[in-house]
């Protein structure tokens, strides 16, 4: 079977979703492998039914660390055998886009979101035209594509005319998981970044009569730990950093009450479909989340959150409390996570996927 390299700047071991897309492609016979980076705190690899590479960067943020991983990224493509190439989001496209170029081999554009249009970009003028100019040069050329939802597969077309497959990013359905009792927590699953309403959040603790457990890391992580201090909640406040999925298919198994919160104003957030709303509905927790389009038209169908639209930290309060002291409306989207779950599953998911990929490489 084909071998196809998959490409990511993040460490391998925490990435659910390109885990569960090279573990279904590679059930299904073809030889993958999926780069990512090593940082100086990386665990080993754990063992997959694909192939793992970890590039080692100097450097481990900022510009000099993206530049740097991707001339790394280039040199292992260009001495490495493979039938095609998948570059994941932009930060990996352009080594991708040579060396698929210059071995004349099919090349994949996996978008997990409006790249660009992410607030720690689209907030800082150079950062945010440096990466445009990155997608408008890049985009186009990958005729070959697919994204999570059909909203951003729609701004794509529009920008670059280019037709992007729909498979979201939707936790496996394990049918022989036993139900773990619930404890009376709320969690936050997922990094730990700018505009996802961590200022409003953890004022909104204050208000909040239990604990706020938050697994994840990212570049927000010191200005989050340092409201919990300056509002007084670092007792409320729980910062795990980052699980192994396991660890963290265990902590929201366990959750009362899940979060999917993004602040107005960033394209990126408004149109996410973000991995965490369905890892919530997979362990029968309810969640609160923002009233966003691809939000509303699931939860219409299935009932299995309270979306907001106000992320002030009074309106989270009351929005958390009522979830948290009303057991009958929490009673009912326990069971109807437990409904959605057997249609909102992977394995629903990855015929999308195994079937993209036959049509590049039969």
């Amino acid at each position: 079977m084909p071998s196809i390299i998959f490409t990511v700047t993040n460490d391998l071991n925490y990435d659910q979703r390109m885990i569960r897309i090279c573990t279904s492609l590679a059930n299904e016979g073809y030889d993958i492998t999926l780069i990512g980076r090593e940082k100086r705190s990386s665990l080993p690899l754990e063992s997959k039914a694909f192939k793992q590479k970890r590039l080692y960067c100097f450097f481990e943020k900022g510009k000099l660390f993206y530049i740097e991983y991707n001339l790394r990224l280039f040199i292992f493509l260009l001495f490495t055998k493979a039938d095609g190439i998948c570059a994941i989001d932009l930060d990996t496209i352009i080594p991708c886009l040579w060396v698929s170029s210059l071995k004349r081999i099919p090349r994949i554009y996996d978008a997990h979101e409006l790249f660009c249009e992410m607030k720690e970009i689209a907030s800082r003028t150079k950062i945010y035209k440096i990466w445009k100019s990155i997608e408008k040069y890049a985009v186009p050329k990958f005729k070959l594509a697919y994204t999570v939802n059909h909203v951003i597969a729609e701004e794509f077309k529009k920008l670059y005319k280019v037709d992007f497959e729909v498979i979201r990013s939707i936790a496996l359905m394990d049918e022989n998981k036993s139900a773990k009792p619930k404890e009376k927590f709320i969690l936050y699953q997922g990094a730990v970044n700018e505009g996802r309403s961590f200022e409003t959040l953890i004022p909104a603790m204050k208000f909040i009569d239990t604990k706020l457990i938050i697994c994840g890391d990212g570049n927000f992580m010191q200005q989050a730990k340092a409201l919990s201090r300056i509002h007084h909640v670092e007792d409320k406040v729980i910062f795990k950093g980052m699980l192994s999925p396991n660890s963290l298919q265990e902590i929201t198994s366990q959750s009362y009450i899940g979060l999917t919160l993004f602040e107005q104003g960033a394209k990126s957030n408004y149109y996410s479909l973000a991995n965490r709303f369905f890892d919530y509905i997979h362990a029968g927790t309810p969640q609160i989340c923002v009233d966003y389009p691809l939000y509303q038209e699931l939860n219409k169908k299935y009932d299995i959150a309270v979306l907001i639209d106000d992320l002030e930290p009074d309106s989270i309060a009351l929005v958390v409390n009522r979830l948290l002291d009303d057991e009958s409306v929490w009673k009912s989207m326990h069971e109807n996570c437990k409904t959605a779950a057997k249609e909102l599953c992977w394995q629903n998911e990855e015929k999308i996927l195994i079937a993209f990929y036959k049509k590049i490489f039969g």
